[in-house]
């Protein structure tokens, strides 16, 4: 695929993406959210063209690594474009009032992208790939990391009893979460939280309505529970609301929705637990 071809591609899947939302549908918006959580580090345009190629993809890699792992690309199998960083050097100007711009000693360090294609772990065969913990259903360890996330991060974290119908809410400095949720369900809802302390007591909150700030915790919350098998059924709400007719919101929201997992998800798989953590339990 040549890269003018791989630009439209992304541009094409956004407004596949855009389209559906505007009809009322959220199944392609679901299935992006998943491929977000299994590619949680790529970048927004990469996400976009793996779901546009394949969408039920879950592990990708080149030809060579593929062999590396012990497998082999099937043949006839076709590659997923993606956009490889590709660094350069590149001499910089200097500005002469007089003789306008000039060729400096000094190089710049650039970055530049071309078109490289992976392939599926289900389009090889060979040697079956090492087997990851799993926490299907389960939420494991991975509250307590979550936990510990929180607090490092100077949030303070309580579990209480909360009136009304509320599982939880944040202030921009503290989280409260409902202290009758089992752990799966307390996993979930922190998860959420924690999205809005990094996303929504800023300068941004003003900017957006409380449908799209809430949809984007929501959907963060997926993401994340997606990305540790951790069963996410629970949270139904209608990410239809993300689209408000400026397809430049919707762009930026997708943006901070997954920067944010990531972080979330990379900061859970990398804490190291300690059994002092702050956290005001109910007596």
């Amino acid at each position: 695929m040549k890269r003018d071809e791989a630009i439209k591609l992304v541009k094409d899947g956004f407004e596949q993406l855009e389209d559906a939302l505007k009809q009322g549908k959220s199944d392609a918006l679901m299935k992006y959210l998943s491929t977000i959580s299994k590619f949680h580090s790529y970048s927004m345009r990469n996400l976009l063209m793996i779901w546009q190629q394949k969408e039920d993809a879950t592990r990708v890699a080149g030809y060579r690594a593929w062999q590396k792992l012990g497998r082999t690309v099937r043949k006839g199998e076709k590659g997923i474009a993606i956009f490889a960083p590709m660094p350069f050097k590149k001499q910089a100007e200097q500005g002469n009032a007089t003789k306008g711009k000039a060729k400096s000693d000094e190089e710049v360090q650039m970055m530049g992208f071309r078109v490289v294609h992976v392939f599926d772990i289900s389009q090889t065969e060979g040697e079956p790939l090492p087997e990851f913990a799993s926490v299907t259903g389960e939420a494991g360890d991975k509250l307590e990391r979550l936990k510990q996330v929180v607090v490092q991060n100077g949030i303070e974290l309580c579990f209480e009893r909360i009136e009304g119908s509320a599982q939880g809410y944040s202030t921009g400095g503290k989280v409260v979460i409902e202290e009758s949720l089992n752990d799966v369900h307390a996993f979930q809802v922190l998860v959420h939280e924690l999205a809005h302390e990094r996303l929504h007591h800023g300068d941004r909150r003003s900017e957006t309505t409380k449908a799209v700030r809430e949809t984007e915790a929501e959907a963060i919350g997926f993401i994340v529970s997606n990305a540790f098998e951790i069963d996410a059924r629970n949270h139904s709400t209608d990410y239809i609301q993300l689209y408000n007719g400026d397809s430049e919101t919707l762009r930026e929201s997708l943006g901070f929705i997954q920067s944010t997992a990531q972080w979330i998800i990379e900061s859970i798989e990398s804490v190291s637990l300690s059994s002092g953590i702050a956290i005001a339990e109910a007596v």
